[in-house]
């Protein structure tokens, strides 16, 4: 899978198949800190991401 983490501005390649939950845990990204998008569309985290998949790790910005 292709993944976009936009808080580094960094592309990673991953060939394996894991649910969202999974990938932000190998990842060490805190899921309450993002949005996961997978082909463009808004998922949660145990959604099953495939090796076909493009996906998006995008920062949540808070502010005051």
């Amino acid at each position: 899978m292709n993944i976009y983490i936009e808080k580094n501005n960094e592309q990673l390649v991953l060939k394996k198949k894991l649910s969202g939950s999974e990938l932000l845990r190998e990842l060490k990204i805190n899921p309450s800190s993002i949005i996961l998008v997978k082909n463009d569309f808004i998922v949660l985290g145990d959604e099953i991401l495939e090796e076909n998949d493009n996906v998006k790790i995008l920062s949540v910005i808070s502010g005051g």
